[in-house]
């Protein structure tokens, strides 16, 4: 069973030190949040990101190829994005 950032498919290591400089440091964390709210607090505390970090890390936890994800989810992880956005702005 996979436990660290670092053994997640799809996820290298710029996509770790990202996330860990966000505050995000284990699987755990990762699941909790899930990929949208992960990638939202990678951006927010200045990572360079992209939206393939949000492809990848759906892509982790969900244990598909990232381009399968980008290509099947985009929509629906794009508006989810964007919702949550909506919902958690930052003061």
């Amino acid at each position: 069973m996979i436990n660290s950032l670092a053994a997640l498919p799809n996820i290298g290591s710029k996509s770790t030190q990202m996330l860990e400089q966000a505050g995000i440091t284990s699987l755990q964390q990762l699941r909790g949040l899930g990929s949208v709210a992960a990638y939202v607090q990678v951006k927010r505390a200045g990572g360079p990101v992209s939206l393939n970090l949000l492809w990848a890390l759906e892509a982790a936890l969900s244990n598909q190829p990232w381009q399968e994800v980008a290509r099947l989810h985009r929509t629906s992880l794009l508006l989810a994005l964007e919702e949550y956005e909506k919902q958690n702005v930052m003061p």
